[in-house]
């Protein structure tokens, strides 16, 4: 939806019909934009942290960020998800849903933030203790991080993407307007570079605060009742945003107990340049599970099918050319210390594309109101990756990571596409983009105003 038909949008009834694909192409198409800026300001920050923190900084900077985004994401209780079902499906009771989901997701990351500064001395053992200390304290901002994901649900309810990609840029601008002032100041340290990252989360809190403020009403009453209803439907799907959070961080999370600060620091650079490619399923996703709610099961699998055709082919188009280029591009940009791990990024390059299209084929069941399916799919797929990261990061260090992942995201794809079959009941969807795929993605191409 475009900026200009955002403002003040009332809530849509339950879509019964499929809306026009061509307008479905030109939000993801609108929200892709935002993802590639996003990329591009974590690409300026990634450098500037290589180059001047060198690895062993990069990885102290990476185990002290880590844990607020981390935990807000694990303790969701797949609140978000309900969110937006049920402000789709029920929309007159958005004002009692968006208050009580914001009490629980407040309650629940205080809690989460106390806890995980007692046993943040066991997981940075490794680390001097001004880094522990520090890793305790920007904990603060944990419910900051998970309030955020509430507010970010309400408004992609009711189709206000576009302040929702707002949002997202926000926090790497801040980042990196924080980052070029240190260095201008001479004040730039693996501690500074810290404290922009965490206190970057600030002012996308406040704006999503402040856009979201009409979806509150009134009607502001703490009710059991609701907290009940969100529960009965984010507990089903929780487990896809708890495994979600430790899937995309869990090999950080094990890399930081078993590695050095420097393996730390080269794997996550390795990490957040194949992550560039998460922009395209991402942006899908964030789409295609509002639109897809609601309609009938043909339509929504033909709608999830034809957005993982599309998406997995321009990926794996550009994973090709990352890594095609990949070494030379971590020798200019970060440095010939980073360059040795280019068979780590290719690795990474291949795990994040099929990743990407097992994301979306996940939310036709999503939209179907199956979370809990989906929850236990990617359940099987982290516990198959959490014991070979045990047994294979010791041994080959940031690769072993990268293939541990490889292995859980082949198993986690492999069983959602067969649950078409037998949890669905109708043919599993082709992966292979065809000429109508290719025709719709022109034509909507061309009402932007793009020659092809």
């Amino acid at each position: 939806m475009s900026a200009a038909t955002e403002k003040d949008v009332p809530i849509d009834p339950v879509i019964k019909t499929v809306t026009p694909a061509s307008r479905g192409v030109r939000i993801i198409s609108q929200t892709i934009g935002s993802r590639v800026f996003i990329q591009g300001l974590n690409i300026l920050t990634g450098i500037m942290t290589a180059r001047i923190l060198a690895p062993a900084g990069r990885g102290q900077l990476a185990a002290i960020t880590l844990w607020s985004s981390l935990l807000a994401g694990m303790t969701t209780f797949g609140l978000p998800s309900a969110l937006i079902y049920y402000i789709r499906n029920r929309p007159k009771q958005t004002e009692t849903l968006m208050v009580n989901s914001l009490f629980m997701s407040t309650v629940l990351s205080i809690i989460v933030a106390i806890v995980g500064a007692i046993c943040m001395p066991m997981w940075l053992h490794q680390y001097p203790l001004w880094a522990i200390h520090a890793a305790q304290w920007f904990l603060i901002v944990t419910p900051l991080c998970s309030t955020t994901l509430i507010f970010r649900g309400g408004i992609e309810a009711t189709g206000a993407f576009s302040t929702s990609n707002v949002a997202q840029i926000l926090n790497p601008a801040v980042i990196l307007t924080s980052l070029l002032i240190l260095l201008g100041t001479h004040h730039f340290n693996t501690l500074t570079a810290s404290s922009a990252y965490i206190f970057a989360a600030v002012p996308p809190f406040f704006l999503l605060a402040w856009r979201s403020r009409k979806l509150f009403g009134s009607d502001r009453r703490i009710s059991f009742t609701t907290q009940k209803l969100l529960l009965s439907y984010g507990i089903r799907s929780y487990g896809i945003d708890l495994i979600g959070a430790l899937a995309l961080q869990v090999d950080q999370v094990l890399v930081v107990s078993f590695l050095r600060p420097a393996d730390l620091g080269v794997y996550v650079v390795m990490l957040s340049l194949s992550r560039m490619l998460n922009i395209f399923q991402a942006s899908v996703v964030t789409v295609l599970f509002p639109k897809a709610t609601g309609l009938s099961t043909e339509q929504a699998v033909a709608m999830t099918a034809r957005a993982a055709r599309v998406s997995t082919a321009i990926t794996s188009l550009c994973a090709l050319c990352i890594a095609i280029l990949g070494p030379v591009l971590l020798r200019i940009f970060y440095g010939a210390e980073y360059a040795k791990s280019a068979l780590t990024l290719r690795l990474l390059l291949v795990e994040v594309t099929i990743a990407g299209c097992a994301f979306v084929l996940a939310q036709a069941f999503m939209a179907l109101g199956k979370p809990g399916l989906v929850t236990f799919l990617q359940g099987v797929g982290l516990a198959v990756s959490v014991p070979m990261m045990f047994l294979l990061i010791p041994r080959w260090g940031t690769m072993g990571a990268a293939v541990a992942l490889l292995i859980s995201t082949l198993t986690r794809l492999a069983l959602i596409y067969g649950s078409f079959i037998f949890v669905l009941k109708v043919r599993p969807p082709s992966l292979f983009v065809n000429r109508d795929d290719f025709n719709l993605l022109v034509a909507a191409l061309r009402k932007k105003g793009v020659r092809v």
